[in-house]
């Protein structure tokens, strides 16, 4: 064996390496933030912050943040909606800069401990405080959405096409394994709250000041490993952030097909996504559970998620991304479906639509990312990212205000969740339409073998 090629070989060997450092780095950001999306989007705040509007709303059930009338019930749906609006003009600037300056980690550290200090402050969240509740979750909603922009803009760059899927497929593994982990502690204490001398309500507010200082802490890990790459456009100014959103759109139409599956990916995500914001207002407000029974049932469905995200990566080996995801969607419209139909009072039943919805929850988001990932053009990793990242872990805009608008027209939960079923339909056939191998090589980029 030659020198040189000694040389390549030692040089192939320390690339691989120093990759697989920065992928298992890039791992733990899911680690940090999701028990964000878990403990605190998921299990706790949505209760406990319509809890606290009905304290602070009128006879009639109405609380008036701005002089508004809104149906208590309603107020958590419509923050989360809100959140999306800021969102709208802060995640392509973060993203065009991001691609501009090649400096994606300072913007993820800031963004990062942003979310991690307002979700701390939630621990001040109580009496009647409805309104502070609301601001701090439109802060840090719209925070965990431009750090991800940035972190989901790297998988691109730390992994090759082939490893992609799995790459994608672990990160949200590490993510649900985290909640799940986190999610235990949190019901411990909450179960036992009289055992350690403080109230329910205290309780819950350690619990979301908790989630806070570990997305915090964690938020190291892929700061110390992952590494800023020199960017590869032309500098430029700074730019609104409707205009850059509306200059990002316009790029996509040179890539109609990119366009095209991320216009699918909003939809049905937007249903799953609401599915889990919401799940836990409609078992204890419409099903009557009490929270360590919801508490109980969001574990289930963090533990079957990661094997559902890894199992689901093996079945894209085999069958594609794509068909993948679509056997995913006709998952979601059954279990959903179902959901309608499930008594009030009935624990079992509603730890029965927990395993339906863990089994392809991870899944479908990981294969998502994975699958959008191919199609973005060199370069503009995080500025195309911003645009998913619009419908991802939470931000959806659409699905919360159907669901609270449904809400507020009928006055039932069940009419609200059922809604969301049109997302996955709908998500499904758009999805269908799409030529992925198609708009792979459209942007640019080498088609796996499995796609």
């Amino acid at each position: 064996m030659g020198t040189d090629t000694v040389r390549e070989t030692a040089t192939g060997a320390t690339a691989l390496a120093d990759r697989k450092r920065e992928q298992r780095g890039w791992y733990f950001y899911d680690w940090a933030c999701s028990v964000y999306s878990t403990s605190v989007l998921t299990v706790f705040l949505g209760p406990y912050l319509t809890s606290v509007a009905k304290a602070a709303a009128d006879a009639d059930g109405f609380v008036h943040p701005l002089g508004i009338p809104v149906r208590a019930g309603s107020f958590f749906a419509y923050t989360v909606s809100l959140s999306v609006i800021l969102s709208i003009f802060v995640m392509p600037l973060a993203g065009a800069a991001a691609d501009r300056t090649g400096r994606k980690k300072p913007l993820l550290a800031i963004a990062a401990y942003v979310g991690a200090a307002a979700t701390t402050g939630m621990f001040f969240l109580d009496g009647e405080r409805y309104l502070l509740g609301g601001a701090l979750l439109v802060v840090a909603n719209s925070a965990l959405a431009v750090s991800m922009v940035l972190y989901n803009s790297y998988l691109p760059q730390i992994a090759s096409p082939e490893e992609r899927d799995a790459v994608s497929s672990r990160g949200w593994a590490f993510g649900y394994a985290s909640g799940a982990l986190v999610l235990v502690a949190n019901l411990v204490l909450y179960s036992s709250h009289d055992t350690f001398g403080v109230s329910e309500a205290t309780a819950v507010r350690i619990c979301l000041a908790s989630a806070g200082v570990w997305w915090g802490a964690f938020t190291l890990v892929p700061l110390r490993r992952l590494r800023d790459r020199r960017s590869t456009r032309a500098p430029g100014g700074a730019t609104p952030g409707l205009r850059q959103l509306t200059a990002t759109v316009k790029d996509m139409r040179r890539h109609p097909l990119t366009l095209s599956f991320l216009l699918a990916y909003l939809v049905y995500n937007d249903g799953v996504q609401t599915v889990i914001s919401q799940a836990s207002v409609y078992g204890s407000e419409e099903l009557r559970l009490g929270q360590s029974t919801l508490i109980v049932a969001v574990l289930l469905v963090q533990v079957l998620a990661v094997a559902g995200a890894l199992a689901m990566g093996r079945l894209a080996r085999t069958y594609g991304a794509k068909r993948t995801i679509l056997g995913s969607l006709v998952a979601w419209t059954v279990t959903i479906g179902a959901g309608y139909f499930l008594p009030a009072k009935a624990p079992t039943w509603f730890f029965v639509l927990a395993v339906g919805i863990g089994l392809v929850l991870g899944g479908t988001q990981a294969l998502s990312r994975s699958l959008f990932s191919h199609l973005v053009p060199a370069g503009k990793e995080a500025e195309y990212f911003s645009a998913y990242e619009m419908s991802d872990r939470g931000m959806s805009w659409l699905g919360p205000l159907v669901f609270g608008l449904a809400y507020q027209l009928t006055g039932s939960y069940r009419d609200a969740i059922v809604s969301l079923v049109a997302f996955f339909l709908i998500g499904f056939a758009l999805l269908a339409r799409v030529p992925v191998r198609q708009a792979v090589r459209d942007a640019g980029n080498s088609v796996p073998t499995r796609i």
